[in-house]
Parts: structure tokens; C-alpha cells; sequence
């Protein structure tokens, strides 16, 4: 691999994880509103509880590598994605079909996620910080992971969705 300045790719390393570390407040914001109005899918609130658990975890290993290099988050990104996740989720409220685009839109943001690991991962190669490897290779693991249950489970909301409007129930939450 090509040597790069240390500056630049330390300089590149904190902002993207300090970026990182905002769209994780985010993804806190958008999973919690989501979970505040699911009422007919279980199977979906277990697991984002479960990932709001690990996304948890996620900002934790952000604060560690952000503390070993002796920087910090940045409060204002975080309060800001954390706003827009919060609107965000507030906006397929009003669908009928709420349950569908959050999980369209969740498996957009999860997607986004795991770029933003890899990226991650590789300014780490580049500017040597080997330490934070292991950390980050855990979080692109579990958004990969949930990012593959929420397009594997598509097929399945979907078809519970038909048959509890089918049924004149609540289906959209």
C-alpha cells in the first residue's frame, strides 16, 4: 500500500470517526421512534432492540479509538443526525405503509453503515492504527449482519403487512 501523510490520514480517521459516531446517535434516534409505534410485528422490535444494543456498543469502541488518539466526538453532529433521525422517522408515520418504508429505509441506513466501516478500515490500514482494526472489523460485522436480516425479512413484513390489511387490522405498525 502507498505511504501517505500521517497528517492527512489521521486528519481523515477522526473526522470519519467522528462522523461514525453521529450516525450512530442517529441510528439510536431512528430505531427508538420505530420502536415507540411498532404494535404488530414483534419479530422486527426484538431485533432492533437487539441492535439498539449493539449500536450501543458500537458508539462505546467509536469512543474508544476517538479517546486513544486523544480526540472526542462531535457533540454537534451528533445532536444534529440525531434530529434528523428523529424527523426522519416522524416522516413515515404518516404512511400507511410505515412498517414497509422503515424497513426500505433501514436497510439503506444500515448500508451506510457498512460503507462507513470499511472506509474506516481502510484509512486505519493506511495510517497504521492498527489498534482500532479489531474494534471497527466488530461493528462492519454486526451491520452487515442486520442489514442482512432486514432485507431477508422484506419478503416476510411484506406478506404479513398484505394479510393483516387483508383483514382490516392495524397492518402499517
Amino acid at each position: 500500500m502507498a505511504a501517505y501523510p500521517a497528517d492527512l490520514t489521521r486528519a481523515l480517521f477522526v473526522t470519519g470517526l467522528r462522523n461514525a459516531h453521529a450516525v450512530e446517535q442517529q441510528a439510536l434516534a431512528l430505531m427508538d421512534r420505530q420502536l415507540d409505534r411498532l404494535v404488530n410485528y414483534p419479530e422486527v422490535s426484538d431485533h432492533l432492540r437487539m441492535h439498539r444494543g449493539e449500536t450501543e456498543a458500537q458508539i462505546a469502541r467509536l469512543d474508544q479509538i476517538l479517546d486513544q488518539l486523544q480526540e472526542s466526538h462531535s457533540g454537534l453532529k451528533d445532536t444534529a443526525l440525531s434530529i434528523m433521525g428523529n424527523l426522519a422517522a416522524l416522516g413515515h408515520s404518516f404512511a400507511e405503509d410505515e412498517i414497509l418504508k422503515n424497513s426500505f429505509a433501514n436497510y439503506a441506513f444500515e448500508n451506510f453503515e457498512v460503507a462507513s466501516y470499511r472506509s474506516l478500515l481502510t484509512v486505519a490500514d493506511a495510517g497504521n492504527f492498527a489498534f482500532a482494526v479489531p474494534l471497527l472489523q466488530t461493528s462492519l460485522r454486526e451491520e452487515e449482519a442486520m442489514a442482512s436480516w432486514v432485507i431477508e425479512n422484506v419478503p416476510t413484513l411484506t406478506l404479513k403487512y398484505l394479510s393483516l390489511k387483508a383483514g382490516d387490522q392495524t397492518a402499517g405498525r
